[in-house]
């Protein structure tokens, strides 16, 4: 390659597609490497799921400025678009124009990351050496690519959170899964003609699992045989009401209270707290064995679905220095504003270039990848990411460190001992920019010299904000 080496794009979703629109913009020399055959293949994968957030939070602003240079023609920004509608009303497009489409690569799979010449061990000259990326391509080829930087947005979907408590597949689990029985994430079971009058399991408490036991209620309107089981792993099953009326998002608001009135009306079976032991064949269908409570309990189902939530594939990064929080798999300055032992307020303090970074200089992971386990992402918090880590990478520091985000309450906290929401949201809503806290009540709090609002007591949070790469070197 001559000329100066590229930033390395990887994957092609919409925050990865957005830190391309940065990166052009600012005429730094980018590839995107996608290992789908198309753009955005990940979310094609969940098209027909309607998102809770309207088009304003899901147009990055570099996109869009891109794409107004081209005639485009922003939906309503107050309407809500499906993942299909996200593909072929916005990414599609932006993936075509003339100063993305030359620098996208699909269908390449990026295997393995290290410096040139260096293993992760060895000191000397590492930081002047470039990024080596290995390559798979789809017809099995191997390649190698030299790029300036990293950005890693590859995502989590590819790598479900299993059905075990302990973080492990349950007995049976992955041979339910190899005969198509067990099925993780957000499948259609609308278009899925397995599902019509079944017996369906549905594992997990948050939208993904929402998402499933209402469009298996819309299935059974004309399938009345179909039966929903909904099985929360722990004992707090009030959660699916969330933050209702206090949502900030009205669409995210409205999963919880249908799905608790289907509960309350019979529809839906809830069993709460619940452990699965093992899933064995049982006729034309399968056994599930486990507890609720202390009571052991069997269920016969035909299908199951996993919607556990994401973890993220550190596998190619074996030989980046990175540093990760031991729980959260987030940098351990991002950490402790998302770790849902500490809280779940809705509303992340904005962070960028400095919370992303690692011991590896110019590597960055970002998107759903950058929280780890935690959930509750928005696409507008990637956008904010890339933004500031597109500037910091072209030395324009007081771009990067100019973070701007304030993201739609969800209107509940899941910390236990947290008070009742006021008038301004969960936790007293926001904290001020400029506080070290994770809510106003918090803030409030330290103000008052108490030592917090009590989101939560386990680790001890890293500086969000300090004159290092990480929470190691601060």
């Amino acid at each position: 390659m001559n000329g100066p080496l590229p930033v390395a794009v990887i994957g092609g979703g919409p925050v990865g597609l957005a830190a391309a629109a940065e990166l052009a913009e600012r005429g730094l020399p980018f590839v995107l490497l996608e290992r789908g055959p198309a753009v955005a293949d990940a979310v094609r994968q969940w098209s027909h799921v309607r998102l809770f957030s309207p088009w304003r939070w899901n147009v990055a602003a570099a996109a869009e400025r891109l794409l107004a240079t081209a005639g485009w023609t922003a939906p309503d920004p107050d309407a809500i678009p499906t993942g299909g509608d996200i593909v072929t009303r916005y990414l599609e497009p932006l993936a075509a124009l003339p100063a993305l489409a030359p620098h996208i690569r699909t269908g390449t799979t990026v295997t393995a990351i290290s410096r040139a010449g260096r293993d992760k061990l060895t000191d000397a000259g590492r930081e002047a050496a470039p990024f080596r990326l290995r390559l798979g391509t789809a017809d099995g080829r191997s390649e190698t690519l030299l790029a300036r930087a990293v950005i890693d947005a590859s995502g989590t979907w590819g790598s479900p959170n299993p059905m075990g408590l302990d973080g492990l597949p349950v007995d049976g689990e992955d041979a339910a899964r190899a005969a198509g029985r067990l099925t993780a994430g957000i499948p259609d079971v609308l278009a899925d003609p397995g599902y019509a009058d079944a017996r369906t399991l549905v594992v997990g408490g948050g939208h993904s699992a929402m998402n499933v036991v209402l469009d298996l209620l819309r299935l059974r309107e004309r399938a009345p045989g179909t039966r929903i089981t909904w099985a929360l792993r722990h004992d707090r099953p009030q959660k699916v009401q969330g933050g209702g009326l206090n949502d900030k998002l009205p669409a995210r608001g409205d999963l919880g209270r249908r799905a608790l009135q289907a509960i309350e009306d019979g529809r839906v079976t809830m069993l709460a707290p619940f452990s699965t032991d093992r899933i064995t064949p049982a006729g034309d269908g399968l056994a599930v064995e486990g507890t609720q409570g202390p009571e052991s309990v069997r269920l016969d189902v035909d299908r199951i679905v996993v919607a556990t939530g994401f973890r993220p594939d550190l596998s190619m990064l074996r030989e980046v220095r990175v540093a990760l929080d031991p729980a959260v798999e987030a940098p351990p300055a991002l950490a402790p504003l998302i770790d849902p032992n500490l809280h779940s307020c809705g509303t992340v303090r904005p962070h960028g270039a400095r919370e992303l970074c690692h011991p590896e200089p110019g590597f960055y992971v970002v998107g759903m990848k950058s929280y780890g386990r935690a959930p509750t992402f928005l696409m507008a918090t990637g956008y904010e990411q890339v933004r500031s880590v597109v500037a910091a990478l072209d030395g324009d520091h007081a771009a990067a460190d100019d973070v701007r985000l304030v993201l739609p309450e969800t209107g509940v906290c899941s910390a236990p001992a947290v008070a009742a929401a006021g008038d301004d949201g969960c936790c007293g809503g926001p904290a001020p920019v400029e506080a070290d806290a994770c809510c106003r009540a918090d803030a409030e709090a330290k103000a008052a010299g108490e030592e917090g609002c009590g989101c939560g007591t386990t680790r001890e949070p890293v500086p969000a904000v300090a004159d290092a790469c990480c929470g190691a070197s601060a």
